[in-house]
């Protein structure tokens, strides 16, 4: 860690990050949630919607390049930031008035360390979901900007900082699943994605792992986690984790048998 060795005598400067690709309906509440920022950098993925737009409008500058996955894109945006400390909030998360607040008493007294935990509320059709295994989510967003980077994983990335970091008291708003079109869309590209880095990794599965493995997501989320407290909710997600589980092994079974290269498919149609 290289955290201020004392109070800082004026406030650091933040760059607020936002990937981004054919966001036009959850852009504009994001983006208002990072007004306080010195700078918001939208990262673009060529949007054909009004996504541009909509950031240049609200003052934000726009950097643009092809989608390849969420790693390397936000791997080659995080050094364009014009401030030492970026705030990664993606499109469809939110920043409260209460976590701001935390940001910017942070950034004015120094930060203690390279890198900070940040909690999310992730919100199902509208419900916030605390049960599932939802409750306990944590992601490194606020982080320093030279010597921060994303591990290079199509799924599951994470910014790869050495030693415990401190985490926020206050979460992000994360509106993960709007609507089912929106999901199908985000269940083809995750499972398929999984599928090819479990391939590159040398996993490997047969008929029980795509049997038993969507029914064990299932009774880990509904049963062992508690998700038949959420009600209809609680059953739809489990469902559609099991689902998405279902998908990604049944893919990695057809790249064993020559059915997939494991190659990357063409540019998905968006990125997150």
């Amino acid at each position: 860690m290289s955290g201020a060795s004392g109070p800082a005598t004026e406030r650091l400067r933040l760059t607020a990050l936002v990937p981004a690709f054919n966001e036009e309906e959850t852009l504009v509440d994001c983006l208002r949630s990072v007004a306080f920022a010195d700078e918001i950098l939208v990262a673009d993925s060529f949007s054909t919607d009004r996504t541009v737009a909509i950031a240049k409008e609200h003052g934000a500058r726009v950097i643009q390049r092809d989608y390849g996955y969420s790693a390397s894109q936000k791997n080659w945006a995080i050094p364009q930031a014009a401030h030492a400390w970026v705030l990664l909030v993606d499109a469809d998360e939110r920043v409260t008035p209460a976590l701001r607040d935390e940001v910017l008493a942070v950034l004015d007294r120094g930060p203690a360390a390279d890198g900070y935990w940040v909690r999310r509320d992730n919100y199902f059709l509208g419900k916030h979901i605390r049960h599932c295994g939802w409750g306990n989510d944590t992601v490194i967003r606020l982080f320093r900007r030279d010597v921060s980077r994303y591990q290079d994983r199509q799924v599951h990335a994470e910014i790869d900082l050495p030693g415990p970091l401190p985490t926020l008291r206050h979460p992000l708003e994360h509106y993960t699943f709007r609507s089912f079109a929106q999901y199908w869309r985000k269940l083809d590209r995750y499972s398929d994605w999984g599928a090819r880095q479990m391939h590159r990794d040398g996993r490997r599965t047969g008929a029980l792992g795509i049997l038993f493995r969507p029914f064990g997501r299932f009774v880990r989320m509904y049963v062992l986690d508690r998700g038949f407290l959420e009600g209809t909710h609680g059953v739809a997600l489990s469902l559609l984790a099991a689902f998405t589980v279902y998908l990604k092994y049944v893919r990695l079974w057809e790249m064993q048998i020559g059915g997939g290269t494991g190659a990357p498919r063409e540019a998905p149609p968006t990125p997150r």
